[in-house]
């Protein structure tokens, strides 16, 4: 193996990134090395490129990229049940192993959690390093692209419906804005059962695959009578859970506005935009739930590895372009501009 790799560096200073040959790490005690195969690009790492997210807790120097798959090429010391060539997906963050829930076990709810291309590096490169304990065995009959998308762009909507959301057989749901987070809330809303589902996207190229990959409906945000629609469609019920997959002051707050009293908001995407509940009185009158989603349970990957192995959850168009390392800024880009309305776009070092 050469003693270096091509990677890309972020320079939290000047909020400037390049790729450079940097030393290949070595996997420390419980820890593997993995070759990458693919790595997603996602609207969280062009949010930290774009100065959207603070400073706060990331390195002065980082590689970005968190959503990987690929073999694991060396093995560190402790290491039991893997091997030199497994196909893996690194999980996407690492409890920090001090903090109170930590300390009693529970790391799922690890209060200090740390995430992969934020407070440590990630896979924009040709190798990176991954605990152990958080890796997910891959089938050879699961490609490792869309493998790679299973670590955020469908953990978190899994997360998001599963557990957060907890959404039931026939509940009406609604998921604003339609990419690379909302594309796969609606694919999990409708195989948990969920009836009808609505898709909110202001572009009509993106409302007409929300039809194809399952919703049952897609209305424009915009349109003056959205609140008729969905009505009409519920038969005036309105929404039982509604999914902000964009973060703005606008989607999340009309997502508030359509449910129906009792109903839960989960936000999923995130902005720097400030929202408002309107008058306590007016809120706690309604019994809405506003609940917040980041991220997902390591054991969420596994269950989704099978419904792609299985045939259950199809993810063969969720790939919508692949760039190489070199070719990184073209990947970003398309995602900026929304060229051809990509889904996820994979870094392929």
């Amino acid at each position: 193996m050469a003693a270096t790799m091509r990677a890309q560096r972020f320079r939290k200073a000047t909020g400037e990134w390049a790729i450079e040959d940097v030393p290949i790490p070595e996997p420390g005690p419980g820890e593997v090395l993995i070759e990458v195969a693919y790595c997603g690009i996602c609207h969280s790492d062009l949010s930290l490129i774009d100065g959207v997210f603070g400073g706060l807790g990331i390195p002065e120097v980082v590689t970005q990229g968190h959503e990987a798959a690929g073999t694991i090429a060396a093995v560190g010391p402790g290491v039991v049940g893997w091997s030199e060539g497994d196909r893996v997906i690194p999980a996407a963050g690492r409890a920090d192993g001090t903090c109170a829930n930590c300390r009693r076990g529970d790391f799922a709810h690890c209060i200090g959690i740390q995430l992969m291309a934020f407070a440590y590096d990630g896979a924009w490169a040709q190798y990176t390093v991954a605990n152990a304990l958080g890796l997910t065995r891959v089938p050879d009959s699961v490609p490792l692209e869309q493998a790679a998308l299973l670590a955020d762009a469908v953990a978190t909507p899994f997360g998001a419906v599963v557990h957060t959301g907890q959404v039931r057989i026939g509940e009406a749901v609604g998921v604003w804005g339609v990419g690379g987070v909302g594309t796969h809330v609606v694919q999990l809303a409708r195989l948990v059962g969920a009836h009808p589902i609505i898709a909110f996207d202001i572009d009509d190229g993106v409302r007409r695959r929300a039809l194809e990959l399952g919703a049952d409906l897609a209305f424009d945000p915009r349109e003056a009578d959205v609140a008729a629609q969905v009505a009409a469609a519920t038969n005036g019920h309105l929404l039982d859970v509604a999914f902000d997959a964009v973060g703005l002051k606008s989607t999340f707050e009309q997502g508030i506005e359509l449910l129906t009293p009792g109903g839960r908001l989960v936000g999923v995407g995130m902005s720097g935009q400030e929202v408002s509940l309107g008058t306590t009185t007016a809120f706690n009158l309604s019994r809405k739930q506003v609940l917040g989603h980041l991220g997902y349970q390591n054991t969420d990957i596994a269950t989704l590895v099978e419904l792609v192995a299985a045939g259950r959850l199809d993810l063969s168009r969720s790939v919508s372009g692949v760039v190489s390392l070199e070719d990184l800024g073209e990947g970003i880009r398309r995602l900026h501009e929304r060229d051809g309305n990509p889904i996820r776009i994979l870094v392929r070092p």
